[in-house]
């Protein structure tokens, strides 16, 4: 569970990461100068503004007129009209940079990132000293805490200090080295021309964010000082360094608070710390981490690497070859959520929390498309639910602000949100009134998706206090955006538009266009949120009246369509793609990570969304390909799924640009590229659901089991309907289960060869419902073996 590497980053795509969910750092390892990167989760530009546009519900008659008429072209044009403002960009807070006195001359140098232990670790010799490095994120202590230690006593001399790329300034304050400033008021995206692209307004008068790092040294022997340049530590043996920070983002109004000074956030939080033993600090640290990171343990097969060989050479030379490495890739991504997504953070945005450039690709924020919703989909599965929350929260307040879009540009009830999002939860369509193209600024879908998530962490969960109180308020508020969306043709089929499949055109003689109707993904985004909220509503014994509606309404939604491929159409009509091998394959959303595409349910359809993807191919960018995992898995091709894995951990170097999309960089970070977060995500995911599927209201083993990993056991993976799940096979064949139950229900299994369950050993009562499918009743708190007879 080790990242390993026997040189320095040169490239922050070598750093490793640590985090708490709110303070982000990336770590290089340098000997003589080392520079560990700093992010502080609510460091954003901007300020909450209204991005509604009363222009758009004045011209969305006539763009559906264009649209029924064949005209997309002039439906693309006027849809520029509807457009909002772009969101702010997520910011680096800055750097913690030291100076070693002992130069660069080294020998016997190591570089690790332990998963286990949430720890960053450098070791390298100088002489006859040998030094040594940590560098940790708390959660329990809400600081950045760096060990150094030599060998040798009075071997320690080094330099610290705070900086950053924002306009700040730096103090001594009580002993600590501060530094405080101010965010930008506007960041334009990095796709942006402009002359101007990072704005900062009067630093008394400007609305956006204040920020303020604090930095502390103690040391055990030697000499140290501290002035305007920093921290200087002359001839000591070991010492501690703790960095705090804060904003003055206030997370209940979610806009930036005078009245709130992160100055004496930032010192509140260091105080308590400064006389703690980093033992102390650091075992506190690793209990809190590893009660999430021990829940579940994965093994796939011996690794084939030599023990010592570094991460970068391991994925060069074996990638998926080595069943270890692939193990190493799926608990990375748990690592990078418990490090970016705690409790009372902010959710990860589209790099986490960690980002070195203050005009980050696509500005580092929630693309809500796909993205966002990508970073959480090994939340539940891969039991992390608690990592979930910070999505939560962040609805609760997209909403807010989604009722105020959908009611003023679209005179309509609930609350909708579009592409992207942003800390001040912008929630009306991208574009700059018309700058961006239809094909990704336009899209009403952002609050159906996000929904699912709401449902399915009550679906894994089954809290019905969660249910009531937040889950199905903000669904049914959803729904209610899209009952008023959709509109009747003349056939009594509802429909949506304008209406776009994300990021992808269809062509026309030659020409492409983004607007249509009822793209696929629409439909099935309804489709889910409505059935959704049916059966939240039953359970809830509420909204009958509410309830009969959706129930009407899914039965109007426009059907969805088979084409002249055998594939299942991405729009309303037959068009033709304008890529094939696109890396958007949102129509397939009904498929994974939806339910309304089952073998069992729809099988045409299935048929047809796995003829789509055979059409789509294997290529595409990171987080495309982890899509694709976990399609294939649900499609039961597990030696498929294993390909693209394969594809997923091919190594992609900075300064050998990626020529085919793609790929890890030498620290495991998912490449687009450039750097994206959700790939690694959806690759955790998809591991998951090759072991493990539960979406057809039953527990299904080993559904998709590549031929690669003949033997190997998980344990601590998660069932809907309230169950833990450790299995074991051999042979390609399964050999063990656990179940665990949270709940008093009837448990249905399905695993490919004839079973029994036991309970203390003794046989449990077992229906045979049919082939391959068993049920027997569970009891809450209870455990159940599963073994073949």
């Amino acid at each position: 569970m080790k990242l390993q590497y026997n040189s320095p980053a040169v490239y922050w795509t070598e750093a490793l990461p640590v985090g708490n969910g709110r303070l982000g750092a990336m770590v290089y390892g340098g000997v003589e100068c080392e520079r560990i990167q700093l992010n502080e989760d609510t460091l954003w530009s901007g300020y909450p503004k209204d991005g509604t546009n009363p222009r758009a519900i004045q011209v969305l008659p006539e763009v559906r007129k264009q649209i029924e008429e064949g005209n997309y072209a002039e439906a693309d044009r006027l849809c520029k009209e509807m457009m909002g403002p772009y969101t702010q960009s997520y910011l680096p807070f800055g750097d913690l940079r030291l100076v070693m006195e002992h130069g660069d001359l080294h020998k016997d140098y190591t570089r690790q990132l332990d998963l286990e232990r949430g720890l960053s670790l450098v070791e390298y010799t100088i002489g006859d000293v040998r030094y040594s490095r940590e560098v940790l994120a708390s959660f329990p202590d809400q600081v950045i805490a760096v060990r150094l230690q030599a060998s040798k006593p009075g071997s320690l001399s080094f330099h610290a200090r705070l900086d950053s790329p924002l306009r700040f300034r730096s103090a001594v304050s009580e002993g600590d080295f501060v530094i405080e400033g101010i965010a930008p008021e506007h960041v334009w995206p990095n796709y942006y021309p402009s002359d101007n692209p990072i704005q900062y307004g009067d630093a008394e008068e400007s609305k956006s964010l204040r920020f303020h790092g604090r930095l502390y040294v103690a040391c055990d022997g030697g000499k140290l000082s501290v002035d305007h340049d920093g921290y200087h530590v002359a001839g000591a043996t070991n010492a501690t360094l703790l960095f705090s920070a804060a904003t003055n983002y206030d997370g209940k109004s979610g806009a930036p608070d005078k009245e709130r000074y992160p100055a004496a956030l930032a010192k509140t939080v260091l105080d308590k710390v400064k006389e703690e033993d980093y033992g102390r600090l650091r075992e506190k640290h690793a209990a809190d981490h590893g009660l999430l990171f021990n829940r579940v343990s994965l093994k796939l097969g011996e690794s084939i690497a030599p023990p010592d060989m570094p991460t970068d050479k391991r994925i060069e030379q074996f990638g998926v070859s080595d069943p270890a490495l692939v193990e190493l890739l799926f608990h990375y991504g748990r690592y990078l959520m418990i490090a970016s997504s705690r409790p009372g953070t902010q959710p990860a945005n589209l790099q986490g929390i960690w980002n070195d450039q203050t005009r980050a690709p696509w500005s580092s924020n929630y693309t809500l498309n796909i993205n966002a919703e990508m970073n959480y989909w090994p939340a539940e599965t891969c039991n992390l639910a608690e990592c979930h929350g910070p999505l939560f929260d962040f609805i609760e307040r997209l909403a807010l602000n989604g009722s105020q879009t959908a009611a003023v540009n679209y005179g309509a009830e609930g609350w909708v949100a579009h592409h992207n999002s942003d800390i001040w939860a912008h929630s009306a369509p991208v574009g700059d009134y018309g700058h961006g193209d239809p094909v990704w600024a336009f899209w009403t879908m952002g609050g159906a998706w996000l929904a699912q998530h709401l449902w399915e962490h009550f679906a894994f969960g089954q809290s019905r206090e969660f249910l009531r109180d937040k889950a199905y308020p903000l669904m049914k508020g959803a729904a209610m955006f899209c009952l008023d969306w959709l509109y009747e043709d003349d056939q009594g089929y509802l429909h949506t538009a304008p209406s776009t499949s994300p990021e992808h055109k269809f062509a026309i003689d030659g020409k492409h266009y983004a607007v249509s109707r009822s793209a696929t993904m629409d439909i099935s985004l309804i489709w889910d949120l409505f059935t959704n909220c049916i059966e939240a509503s039953e359970i809830l014994g509420t909204d009958e009246a509410f309830r009969s509606k959706l129930t009407d309404a899914l039965t109007k939604l426009q059907p969805l369509q088979i084409g002249k491929h055998g594939q299942l159409q991405e729009w309303y009509k037959d068009f033709e793609d304008e890529d094939t091998y696109h890396r958007h394959v949102s129509h397939l959303f009904g498929v994974y990570p939806g339910r309304q595409l089952t073998e069992r349910a729809e099988p045409r359809l299935f048929d047809a969304a796995r003829k789509s993807l055979e059409i789509r191919g294997d290529g595409g960018t990171g987080w495309s390909l982890g899509w694709k995992v976990g399609l294939w898995a649900r499609f039961k091709d597990g030696n498929r799924a294993h390909r693209l894995l394969s594809n997923m951990l091919t190594l992609v170097k900075e300064d050998e640009p990626s020529i085919h999309g793609g790929g890890v960089y030498a620290n495991l970070f998912d490449a687009h590229p450039p750097f994206q977060i959700d790939g690694n995500f959806a690759a955790t995911a998809g591991i998951a659901e090759l072991l493990v599927q539960s979406h057809q209201g039953e527990i299904q083993l080993l559904p998709a089991l590549p031929d690669a990993w003949e033997s190997g056991y998980i344990k601590g993976l998660r069932g809907r309907g309230g169950y833990e799940i450790d299995l074991a096979w051999a042979n390609g064949e399964f050999t063990q289960a656990e179940i665990r139950s949270s709940m008093t229900r009837t448990c249905r299994l399905q695993v490919q060869r004839p079973i029994r369950i036991l309970e203390n050993n003794q046989p449990v009562l077992t229906n045979l419902i049919a082939n391959g499918r068993y049920e027997f009743q569970a009891v809450e708190g209870r455990s159940y073996i599963v073994i073949p007879e």
